[in-house]
């Protein structure tokens, strides 16, 4: 069996959704709300522009967002006169960040544990100064990014097992390498690293209206890595399921609940259901900073976009201007429509209402 150290020697991706420049303190963003008609990266400088970039979806999907809020934490201490300063612009910049896209659990988590990194420096003493706190909290950044690629990888490995060689697999939204800003993913790892070590896989992927992730992002990013995609309407997913062109439907989360319930990219709720009365195995990919273990349904508010983003594609109207419009960006997943959850500490199956505590708090 391969393993994850081996795996990161040998992946290299061809996108880099994330650069941070360590010696010049430089954040910079693949515009993802861009591709893949124009790829333009562009630096962020302050927590507000992180923010907005997130709330803008130019930076988008649950880890990759953790790890920008990550560095955009460091960002808001770059100018501080001392550690007392530092403290409150940590603060303010959790709270700018923190309501940029409030269903995303990983955005709260990382502005949270950097807050909670900057505080124990100081109370321990190991930060006496603004700079030795800076330079603390670059290498808590890093880290964010580095065992995020390794949890991938490690997802990506249990992911492989439910993979046989000629396998098509069916995805939903972007839950690739754009999405985590590592260049790898987490529903699409196994694809990945079935594909570097020479199996046949294929996706098919939906095109995910409104903002289209799936035409725009998915089938841009396994172009790219040279993996065979096919693009179809949200509508043919069932009669593709129907017709047996998948053997497995493998997806993100932005959310996990305790008892199983998962919040992604809306679409996800019907894939599951078509493919439980198919027979055919859905799987959840995502890391356990993914999970929320003290929120219930009641809890989690689902997050509605502009109705423009559903009146029209890319400026062009293609409804009546005033049309009513619910959007809301995701939707909510029972947990009986649920083959396994997988995560880089394990596989949980049901009853995941027992079962997800023993793995995530493991």
């Amino acid at each position: 069996m391969v393993s994850v150290k081996e795996i990161k020697e040998m992946f290299k991706p061809k996108l880099k959704p994330i650069i941070w420049d360590n010696n010049q303190n430089k954040l910079t963003v693949l515009d993802q709300s861009l591709l893949p008609f124009e790829k333009i990266f562009v630096e962020l400088r302050t927590p507000e522009e992180v923010a907005d970039a997130i709330r803008l979806m130019k930076v988008r999907g649950a880890p990759a967002i953790g790890i920008t809020a990550s560095y955009g934490m460091v960002l808001s201490v770059l100018k501080a006169s001392n550690i007392d300063d530092a403290l409150k612009l940590l603060h303010n910049a959790k709270q700018v960040m923190d309501k940029a896209r409030p269903t995303a659990v990983n955005l709260s988590w990382a502005t949270s544990h950097m807050l909670n990194r900057a505080k124990q420096y100081v109370e321990s003493g190991e930060a006496k100064d603004i700079k030795e706190l800076i330079e603390l909290l670059k290498k808590d950044a890093n880290k964010v990014f580095d065992d995020e690629l390794e949890a991938e990888i490690q997802m990506g490995l249990y992911g492989l097992e439910k993979l046989n060689s000629g396998d098509t697999v069916l995805t939903q939204c972007n839950a690739g390498g754009l999405a985590t800003g590592t260049g790898l993913g987490t529903a699409l790892a196994p694809m990945k690293i079935a594909h570097l070590l020479g199996m046949d896989v294929s996706v098919i992927a939906p095109e995910t209206r409104p903002w289209l992730q799936g035409s725009r992002l998915t089938v841009y990013e396994l172009m790219e890595e040279g993996i065979p995609v096919t693009l179809i309407t949200d509508t043919a997913v069932g009669l593709v399921m129907f017709k047996k062109m998948v053997n497995s439907v493998m997806v993100g989360a932005d959310r996990i609940l305790a008892d199983g319930h998962v919040y992604n990219k809306i679409g996800t709720f019907k894939e599951a259901v078509i493919a439980h009365e198919m027979g055919i195995p859905f799987y959840v990919l995502a890391p356990v900073s993914t999970f929320d273990l003290k929120s219930s349904v009641n809890d989690v508010k689902i997050e509605e976009r502009d109705p423009n983003e559903v009146r029209t594609v890319r400026g062009v109207p293609i409804a009546p201007e005033n049309v009513k419009v619910f959007n809301p960006v995701f939707d909510v997943t029972p947990p009986k429509y649920i083959t396994a959850i997988i995560t880089e500490k394990g596989v949980i199956y049901p009853p995941f209402d027992k079962n997800v505590r023993k793995i995530v708090e493991r």
